[in-house]
């Protein structure tokens, strides 16, 4: 038996201090709008959009800190991420994960107890997860137990939902989560640039052949059957440029998601070192550019836009699943 991968306890402190919980190789953090649904301060979009609880999600990644990107965006500390093979025989087994990720957000959310703004049913409620959100800080398709993972989830009475977030860069893993029976309730594929040298440029790639495999996952996604999604990381200056929106309309064709979020690069977190405020785009002109997609996109409607967080989300008319999930 191997020694299992940890997040080294230098980094582990500091994701402590930042308000994350670690436990071996995965990290659970509390959103801020979990925080803010338990005082009544508002929802986050995918309450909006898809009607997941907000005060009852469990974000977390079983690969904390791992991704093969170096996303300029990422508001992520990306200058201690490193590429990592995590083979089964070095990570921990779903149930032990999970327990350990549990009792760090139980940790997180103690304190809320004594706080007089909190709604204490909500509270209540919260340390019951319904919904869970596998992205946060790592690539989840990095974990080779992400299958058992989602079946483990999916076990738990209380879930209503799962959304797994990925780059893109680990179209193995998503035929793992269809043949295997493990599919989440919505997958997502970033899509960040609308070609191969803006890519290497945005997402600053540590695997090769990146971008292809990065093609390939969105032909998976085109097909895959559950809800499916690609979300659009639109920086000012970098990848919003009017000339690119062909070239953005080839590859949602080619992934045909049932649903497609634009949504504005946000200057928070260790993005704040390599971006500037005026890289993020008002909502307005997340609005002009999603409208401006639409223009050359077949078969989709503007469904929803949330302006707190910057995001508009077509919908796909031909490829229709009902907005909100059940």
């Amino acid at each position: 038996m191997k020694r299992l991968v940890i997040i080294p306890d230098k980094l582990k402190n500091r994701l402590e201090r930042a308000g994350y919980g670690v436990y071996l190789h995965g990290t659970v953090e509390v959103c801020h709008w979990t925080k803010k649904s338990l005082r009544y301060q508002g929802v986050c979009y995918k309450k909006v959009f898809y009607g997941i609880d907000t005060h009852r999600c469990f974000e977390f990644s079983p690969a904390g800190m791992m991704c093969h990107f170096r996303c300029v965006f990422c508001w992520r500390p990306t200058r201690f991420m490193r590429i990592i093979e995590m083979s089964p025989d070095e990570v921990a087994n779903p149930d032990e994960l999970m327990f350990g990720l549990e009792l760090e957000r139980r940790r997180l959310m103690s304190g809320y107890k004594g706080t007089v703004s909190i709604d204490k049913s909500l509270l209540r409620e919260a340390y019951v997860p319904t919904h869970y959100a596998i992205s946060l800080s790592g690539e989840p398709t990095l974990y080779p137990k992400l299958p058992e993972l989602v079946k483990l989830l999916k076990s738990i009475p209380e879930t209503r939902s799962i959304f797994i977030v990925s780059n893109g860069a680990y179209p193995e893993m998503l035929m793992r989560l269809y043949e295997e029976d493990a599919l989440p309730t919505q997958l997502y594929i970033s899509m960040n640039a609308p070609n191969s040298e803006l890519f290497r440029k945005i997402v600053h790639p540590m695997v090769s052949h990146s971008w292809e495999r990065f093609i390939e996952s969105l032909k998976i996604l085109s097909w895959i059957p559950t809800r499916t999604v690609i979300r659009m990381t639109m920086i000012k200056g970098f990848n919003d440029a009017k000339q690119y929106i062909e070239e953005y309309v080839k590859l949602l064709e080619l992934a045909n998601p049932n649903f497609i979020e634009v949504k504005s690069y946000m200057h928070v977190g260790f993005s704040i070192d390599r971006l500037s405020k005026d890289n993020m785009l008002t909502h307005n002109e997340i609005r002009s550019y999603a409208e401006a997609i639409l223009d050359r996109l077949r078969n989709f409607e503007l469904m929803d836009e949330y302006p707190p967080s910057r995001i508009v989300v077509l919908q796909n008319k031909k490829r229709y699943v009902d907005r909100w999930i059940d």
